[in-house]
């Protein structure tokens, strides 16, 4: 059985993605108790009208219950009859006070007027389930038929290009390595722009960083190996049965150097028609 679990940030469009689903056949239960799950899970599967392809909205709105999460998630993965992706929505503070502004409506953590420290609470009790997400899909600067689109990448053709994603990152050593890189290219042999005074105060995603960066012989070597060898490597992820690379550039401080090499992976793999992400932590 297909099964699609929905959490995310209140606001972030939730609801309108479980529409989407529900328009393409899934069955669909919003605000389901997790402990719950696995229970109509069962009765599915078993029932005179199986189901074969559901998906469950679950977020904080389920109080006390909604700690249960995390046990049947893991539950579920280890049922070898269900087929189990995780969709994280999210968006960003000034998306979310704008939504819940427009509609007034009541955050679920908040009776009162919604602010950043509400959005933050609700991102740190989200934060392991965003960890362990299969897609994470950011709306605040998308329309309702934009991600329609991003669903239909994920869960509609099912060409294997469209359901992996490639994370890129940036971030600085002095600041710790990631924790959720897949891999930590180092990327301090670079010359460092950070030495060109006028240059010191701008970062990579600066056109005259970039090209300073990116002129180096070095660096050009470098990309283009690593390029070789990531498009290699893909097919390879896929057929072992991930949905997800996370690949950390990292530079002293996080600054110029991982940013601009970040970037530059991003907009190779966005041109050869791969799902990317890019995130760059210390800017």
């Amino acid at each position: 059985m297909e099964v699609v679990i929905i959490t995310g940030l209140s606001g972030a469009g939730k609801t309108k993605a479980a529409d989407w689903f529900e328009d393409k056949g899934y069955y669909c239960i919003d605000n389901m108790p997790p402990a719950l799950i696995k229970n109509f899970i069962d009765l599915a599967m078993t029932g005179k009208k199986k189901i074969s392809k559901a998906v469950f909205v679950v977020d904080i709105r389920g109080g006390q219950f909604f700690g249960d999460l995390k046990e049947v998630i893991t539950a579920l993965k280890d049922d070898i009859n269900v087929d189990l992706k995780i969709l994280f929505i999210e968006a960003s503070d000034e998306a979310l006070i704008r939504r819940f502004n427009e509609t007034r409506r009541s955050h679920p953590l908040s009776d009162s007027v919604i602010t950043k420290a509400t959005i933050g609470v609700e991102r740190e009790r989200l934060s392991e389930l965003r960890a362990i997400a299969d897609y994470i899909i950011d709306t605040s600067s998308l329309k309702v038929a934009e991600m329609n689109s991003e669903l239909d990448k994920i869960f509609g053709s099912k060409t294997k290009k469209q359901t992996f994603v490639i994370n890129f990152m940036s971030f600085g050593y002095k600041h710790g390595i990631p924790t959720e890189a897949d891999w930590v290219i180092d990327v301090r042999f670079i010359p460092n722009p950070y030495y060109v005074s006028s240059l010191r105060k701008l970062t990579g995603n600066n056109k005259k960083v970039a090209q300073y960066v990116m002129k180096q012989d070095i660096t050009k070597e470098f990309v283009n190996r690593l390029k070789e060898i990531i498009m290699k490597l893909l097919p390879c992820y896929i057929k072992e049965g991930k949905y997800s690379l996370t690949i950390a550039f990292g530079c002293t401080g996080g600054q110029h150097r991982s940013v601009t090499l970040a970037n530059e992976f991003y907009k190779f793999f966005t041109a050869e028609g791969w799902r990317v992400t890019l995130e760059h932590r210390e800017l």
